[in-house]
């Protein structure tokens, strides 16, 4: 199968493995919610490569693209040159929104709350009960395309153990004569089977997108703009979009900050005149406290012949 664009990114789990196994890569197919992981002491580039390499490229093909987070694992040189040989295109996600890797979120989510179905107490043995859970997963029609992931990879479906127990029509009225046969047919149809998986896939997230939308009010900046951090850090100047709601931003001097940065995580910048007191030039007003902060309510109810202070805030 050549994989279409696909999600990378790892995944932090708290309870310690045998070997002080605690990381999880996780890769998922951005069309058939195929989801791969492998369990790992420490993340380093050479692990993501030889990842990449054992469980995608040599079971399924080179991807066409890979959008992994922004740690260094995904970004040293070593993995930067990996993809430039094999001619894979390598996008990040935005600093501070890895929503925009949904794909992959979502297949963390998935992993996260199968193991702690299965596991229950015995939470050092999730590594035994991974390929469970993954399996459970690619053998069950997901929502937006209404296939299995096994389906959509290989062309037919998989019989489960649940069809051993309690015999189902395929494994009952099995013919051997006949199954290749039939195996041939299922492969002819699998692009049909795609295809209509896809229109329904694009169906359910254009209405999802329709009815979010109207909800949302867009946040939007323009080349030259100076904004914030979500920190307040800054200001920094925008210097292009480069997609929906992403943007590469600048220093005031012009040196180019790395990675994109999402909308969500900016806010725009005011340039404040100068005033000798609080830039809102709000004087120093306590009404009622005491007789001496008492004003006399002339004009706007300021005593003129009265100097304040600036307000403090």
């Amino acid at each position: 199968m050549a994989i279409l664009p696909m999600g990378s990114g790892h995944l932090r789990i708290v309870p310690l493995a045998p070997g002080q196994i605690k990381f999880l890569i996780v890769a998922v197919d951005y069309f058939t919610k195929w989801i791969e992981a492998e369990p790992v002491a420490t993340i380093s580039a050479e692990r993501v490569k030889k990842f990449l390499w054992k469980k995608i490229i040599c079971r399924f093909g080179l991807p066409a693209t890979i959008m992994s987070d922004n740690d260094t694992q995904f970004a040293s040189k070593t993995t930067v040159e990996f993809y430039q040989g094999l001619g894979i295109k390598h996008i990040f996600t935005s600093v501070e929104h890895p929503q925009i890797n949904g794909q992959a979120e979502a297949a963390n989510k998935v992993i996260l709350r199968g193991l702690r179905r299965r596991l229950e107490e015995a939470k050092g043995r999730w590594i035994e009960e991974l390929p469970q859970v993954l399996w459970s997963y690619h053998t069950t029609p997901h929502s937006s395309t209404n296939e299995t992931p096994f389906r959509l990879v290989f062309g037919t479906e998989a019989v489960t153990p649940v069809e051993i127990g309690e015999p189902s029509l395929r494994t009952e009225f099995l013919e051997p004569e006949a199954n290749e046969g039939e195996l041939r047919a299922n492969l002819d149809m699998v692009q049909e089977v795609r295809e209509a998986a896809h229109i329904r896939e694009f169906a359910i997230k254009a209405r999802v997108a329709k009815l979010y939308n109207q909800k949302v009010i867009p946040r939007n900046f323009k080349p030259q703009d100076l904004v914030l951090r979500r920190t307040w850090e800054g200001p920094f100047r925008v210097k292009k979009e480069v997609g929906r709601g992403a943007y590469k931003l600048e220093t005031l001097k012009g040196k180019e900050i790395p990675r994109t940065w999402n909308a969500a995580s900016l806010r725009m910048s005011y340039k404040y005149k100068s005033y000798k007191c609080h830039p809102y030039g709000r004087p120093w007003i306590r009404l009622g406290l005491s007789p001496k902060w008492q004003l006399n309510k002339v004009g706007h109810g300021l005593d003129s012949d009265k100097s304040y202070k600036c307000h403090p805030y």
